[in-house]
């Protein structure tokens, strides 16, 4: 396997130079925010990672303990930065807002849906029926129903780093033995991400300690596609594809238990489906999985359909 090759950077001199210049221009509250935020962004290449960011997109880095810089809105009702919370007193409060700002949510949803639909509730208690299994990435940016405009109940959902179905993994196994044989889900859909932080780490050359077994699914999903990846020169290029060929892959997973087999050969469902959302535009690339194709090339191997 050909090393990943970083994408050439330009010099921090020249990056510092050209932010200074366009903060010249802004309001003095603008500059006070974009100066400090690019000081932070300047470590030496001694210390910066080889292979980019570590599994599924971290934040950037703040010393433990600390709360992220992005973790409140980014100004107050001035357009001032608001003061990051550093003494213990400061911290707790943060801590308790942002606690219990779930909770006021919680009770403006309930009440917009009992307001637009007062039996909405009574429907939902009365159990799920969803038409679809969706098994994605944990990354926080991708929620499942919003991207895709579904409600509570259309959809069971199952998430892990680098949206992964390994045999060996009870948790996603049960899932989807459950979803097929008891709601009888009519599709199943991979959704992986571009810019997957999970598909990262699994190329960087070095020990990731608890995360080996599992990012070592991923370095399989390359080997098997060795040729056709060492083939792209451009790294970003080549590591879009690993994504898409990881897709692929854990569908092929999928399609080789015996629930969705034994499913598709009495009721013609489930169809497994292959997708990737990109960041840069809110869209799910449908990837057009030959469902068909796939489950006859798979039981010429693993026929658990009797």
């Amino acid at each position: 396997m050909q090393p990943i090759r970083l994408l050439a950077r330009p010099p921090l001199r020249s990056v510092a130079t050209a932010a200074a210049a366009a903060t010249a221009s802004r309001p003095s509250h603008l500059a006070r925010v974009i100066v400090p935020a690019l000081a932070s962004t300047t470590t030496t290449t001694a210390n910066r990672p080889r292979f980019g960011s570590s599994c599924c997109s971290p934040p950037s880095a703040a010393p433990p303990g600390t709360i992220p810089s992005n973790a409140r809105k980014m100004s107050d009702d001035a357009g001032n930065p608001p003061k990051r919370p550093t003494s213990p007193a400061e911290v707790s409060q943060y801590l308790k807002e942002t606690h219990d700002r779930l909770f006021d949510n919680n009770r403006a949803w309930a009440a917009e849906k009992a307001q637009k639909d007062p039996g909405y509730f009574a429907r939902l208690s009365a159990g799920q029926s969803p038409e679809y299994l969706w098994i994605g990435c944990s990354d926080s940016r991708i929620p499942a129903e919003q991207i895709t405009g579904l409600e509570p109940g259309e959809a069971f959902i199952h998430r892990n780093i680098a949206n992964l179905v390994c045999n060996t993994d009870l948790n996603v196994m049960s899932v989807i033995n459950y979803a097929v044989r008891h709601l009888g889900v009519k599709h199943i859909i991979v959704c992986g991400h571009y810019g997957c932080g999970g598909v990262k780490a699994a190329m960087t050359p070095k020990d990731l300690g608890l995360l080996n077994p599992w990012l070592r699914n991923i370095r399989d999903v390359y080997r098997l596609h060795e040729k056709e990846l060492d083939a792209i020169p451009e790294e970003e290029a080549r590591y879009n594809r690993l994504v898409e060929l990881n897709v692929e892959e854990q569908c092929r997973n999928i399609v080789k238990t015996a629930a969705v087999q034994q499913s598709y050969a009495k009721n013609q469902y489930p169809v497994v489906h292959g997708w990737v959302f990109g960041f840069h535009d809110g869209l799910l690339k449908d990837l057009k999985i030959d469902f068909q194709a796939m489950l006859k090339n798979v039981q010429k191997i693993y026929n658990l359909s009797d």
